[in-house]
């Protein structure tokens, strides 16, 4: 089973908080897994292994377009997400599914 979740247009910082939460939540058998879809508003997220200098204006610059900074603990460089863009965010329990291997 896998619950979608349409959550329209939204700021990244609310969804970020269900996806943590959802995490939890399906990592302690609570929930089944789920997909959540939205469209978020202007943001750019910088991961783990981001490079500052590939954000080519200063934040000043990006505040005054409405362009949010996330850092975020996924891997992966700088990401720019804004209207228009669908992202989904599966939480999948990817044992149960066969779609991983056992735990080490």
């Amino acid at each position: 089973m896998l619950e979608v979740y349409q959550l329209g247009r939204s700021r990244y910082a609310p969804v970020l908080r269900l996806q943590r939460q959802f995490v939890h939540e399906r990592q302690r058998g609570e929930i089944p897994d789920r997909l959540i879809l939205v469209e978020h508003e202007p943001v750019i997220t910088l991961g783990r292994r981001a490079a500052p200098e590939n954000i080519l204006v200063d934040a000043g610059t990006l505040a005054a377009r409405g362009i949010e900074l996330h850092h975020i603990e996924r891997g992966g460089d700088v990401t720019f997400h804004g209207p228009g863009q669908l992202v989904g965010y599966p939480i999948i329990h990817l044992r149960e599914r066969k779609m991983a291997g056992p735990r080490q």
